[in-house]
């Protein structure tokens, strides 16, 4: 296995502090300036004697089009980002929606560092799933503990690979504590459950707003029994069923302390990424977690560390 830190990955993030005016502006490459202040033009409603004044300014002094809009304050750092995304095809969340999803910082802050530590994750799964001759990646993310950053991990990821184009499903099979549905503000009455039980209903699986290759499906109502209804054979069929339906699929589960489920929804998937927070998971704790898995038919990609 191989491992990986993630600096600032914790269940609990606390909202990320604004990017700076200056690192905004000059987080692009010199591409093509008109374009983004077309973009910018449009979504300020920006005169045509303004985007003069920028053009001007911006060759006055040798800087950016985002840059210069900055500077004579018609633009402020928000706007030149969500204009960034938009011409480089980027998910971005608007300031007044981050709230509602703090945790997801491949969404709220695409070009800071810890948003960058997901796409260099995303380059060593896509890497490791490929090199296995599993091009339609399923992977369970799994930990020994409550409150490693499952969720926090397998959101994010799932993010990062939809940003590539490719249809990605993130799917709660955490039947215990499930967190999914809150984080991307989805509801959660309709989910896996339900499917496992036979009751597929349509809407099951929803498409996150702002991110079109991204869908989730929620856990549905916790069962009584999570571990039994994932050992079933429906829980098999269903992961090689939306394995031919997504580019990507990235399943959260339940804690290994609390029960089999990890390692059955590991073992269904066919390839596992483990976390472990740092400072607090035990040497014990994860070797009996992989040591559960031994003989299983799933591949461990590596070993990610919070560290918060």
């Amino acid at each position: 296995m191989s491992k990986y830190s993630l600096p600032g990955s914790s269940p609990e993030v606390e909202t990320l502090p604004p990017v700076t005016e200056a690192a905004a502006a000059t987080a692009h490459d010199d591409g093509d300036a008109r374009a983004l202040g077309e973009i910018i033009r449009e979504t300020r409603n920006l005169t045509a004697e303004q985007v003069e004044k920028i053009l001007a300014h911006q060759q006055a002094h040798g800087l950016r089009f985002g840059e210069a809009a900055v500077a004579l304050g018609y633009v402020d750092a928000d706007d030149v980002l969500a204009a960034l995304a938009q011409q480089f095809h980027y998910p971005y969340v608007a300031p007044e929606n981050r709230q509602r999803n703090p945790e997801l910082v491949a969404l709220n802050a695409p070009f800071s560092a810890q948003a960058e530590a997901f796409r260099r994750l995303r380059s060593q799964v896509v890497m490791r799933t490929s090199a296995a001759g599993d091009v339609r990646g399923v992977i369970a993310v799994i930990s020994p503990n409550r409150k490693d950053g499952r969720s926090f991990m397998a959101a994010n990821l799932a993010v990062v690979l939809a940003q590539l184009g490719g249809r990605t499903l993130l799917l709660d099979a955490n039947l215990r504590e499930p967190r999914l549905h809150a984080m991307f503000g989805l509801q959660g009455g309709s989910g896996l459950s339900r499917v496992l039980l036979g009751r597929t209903e349509e809407g099951a699986i929803q498409p996150v707003q702002g991110v079109p290759s991204l869908f989730v499906l929620p856990a549905g109502p916790l069962p009584p029994n999570p571990a039994e209804m994932l050992e079933r054979p429906a829980f098999a069929l269903l992961m090689r069923e939306l394995a031919g339906k997504f580019d990507h699929v990235i399943v959260d589960t339940a804690a290994a302390e609390t029960g089999a489920d990890a390692a059955v929804v590991a073992s269904r998937c066919g390839s596992a990424l483990i976390v472990a927070r740092k400072n607090r998971a035990r040497i014990d704790a994860l070797q009996a977690l992989t040591g559960n898995l031994s003989g299983a038919p799933v591949e461990l990609l590596g070993v990610v560390t919070n560290d918060h």
